[in-house]
């Protein structure tokens, strides 16, 4: 799993999300935004870029631990993938 801001230092998070789409080696590996922007638009964009979740950065310590916590949960727990 590939966890992806949109607001990186140098490049937009959207075209990193693209590059990886469109690479055959890479494009299989999930990708969840993790991001603090709430932006309808942002939303819709990594979406029609195949992001595989898109997640709002809460603002609080513990709330930010919980969030990563249920996202392991979700990904490493109820998420079935196969046996490579």
């Amino acid at each position: 799993m590939i966890l992806l801001d949109l607001r990186l230092p140098r490049v937009d998070g959207l075209e990193v999300l693209k590059v990886i789409k469109n690479n055959d080696e890479l494009k299989a590996i999930p990708v969840v935004i993790l991001t603090t922007s709430d932006a309808e638009k942002d939303l819709v964009q990594a979406y029609n870029q195949y992001a595989n979740s898109y997640l709002v950065k809460p603002l609080g310590y513990e709330d930010f631990k919980e969030l990563m916590d249920d996202l392991g949960f979700y990904w490493l727990g109820w998420n079935m993938h196969p046996n490579l």
